[in-house]
């Protein structure tokens, strides 16, 4: 693979992008009221961001003893490994983002730890759940939602830690294909957005030699639909709504709007105010 369709990789595997919409698939149709979310999940993910991972790991792990037939506890406890791993390494922060070495290449010298393992575990079962039921109910909200959750944190794992190009490029055209079902039943599933958002914008900021080899195979990023489709994530996400706020901070950073920025870190860090990376982001902005 070389170095452009290397970095393309890398970039789209990030927030795993649903490749269908930036291939020019027809626009999502208006936005629907989605289903309630589950409060048990809910308290989870705020510990999550609230980096409290081992809370968050009971949560998930007793949601997982009440409901093992759902997809949903598997790839939340996924995902509560994958969040820790990336806050080890700064993913989220500006350091990071700003650092097109950083953002393009992957985490430098990520090494082996119980946590890379233990995702990979809960991960795999969360797919094997989700794709059993869809076999005989194709159209099944929630597991096609925890399906595309589980193959998005599975490409970002391949591109940023094992830095497995061709799995990851491979892996995100399922989750294209699954991701297209979900927001056919569902286009109230606001979460979505952030994956389309954090494509377009991170394409659009690629140099332009590379999105020119890019547009060859009809595939291109726009930085403004980016901010546009990230805002809506962020206002009206529900277990992704923070990551969206992140996302978009990050990016608001990188068009010279601190102001915008440093308004979603307050917003963030009041919501979750033991979570030292947004009071960090805080203080340095003001």
């Amino acid at each position: 693979m070389n170095g452009a369709a290397r970095d393309w990789a890398r970039a789209m595997a990030l927030l795993a992008i649903p490749l269908g919409v930036v291939l020019g698939f027809a626009p999502l149709p208006a936005r629907a009221a989605a289903e309630p979310s589950n409060p048990v999940l809910d308290r989870g993910f705020s510990e999550m961001y609230e980096l409290r991972f081992q809370s968050a790991r009971r949560i998930f792990r007793d949601y997982i003893r009440e409901h093992p037939g759902d997809p949903m506890g598997q790839v939340s406890l996924a995902a509560s490994y994958l969040f820790e791993e990336f806050n080890d390494h700064g993913v989220f922060t500006p350091s990071f983002f700003l650092d097109n070495k950083k953002l393009l290449g992957g985490i430098p010298h990520p090494g082996h730890d119980p946590a890379q393992a233990a995702f990979l575990q809960s991960n795999s079962r969360a797919r094997r759940m989700a794709q059993a039921i869809l076999k005989t109910h194709p159209n099944d909200r929630n597991s096609l939602f925890a399906l595309t959750l589980s193959d998005g944190m599975q490409s970002d794992y391949d591109a940023l830690v094992a830095k497995r190009d061709l799995d990851c490029l491979m892996l995100l055209h399922e989750a294209e294909k699954t991701a297209a079902s979900l927001l056919a039943i569902d286009p109230g599933a606001d979460d979505a957005y952030l994956a389309l958002g954090a494509a377009h914008y991170i394409i659009g900021c690629l140099p332009a030699y590379k999105r020119f080899f890019l547009s060859i195979g009809g595939i291109h990023g726009s930085r403004s639909l980016g901010m546009s489709q990230l805002e809506i994530a962020a206002t009206h996400g529900h277990y992704l709504k923070p990551f969206a706020k992140v996302m978009l901070a990050l990016a608001s950073l990188r068009e010279k709007q601190p102001e915008r920025a440093h308004k979603l870190f307050v917003d963030l860090h009041a919501q979750f105010p033991e979570n030292g990376v947004f009071a960090s982001e805080v203080t340095q902005q003001q």
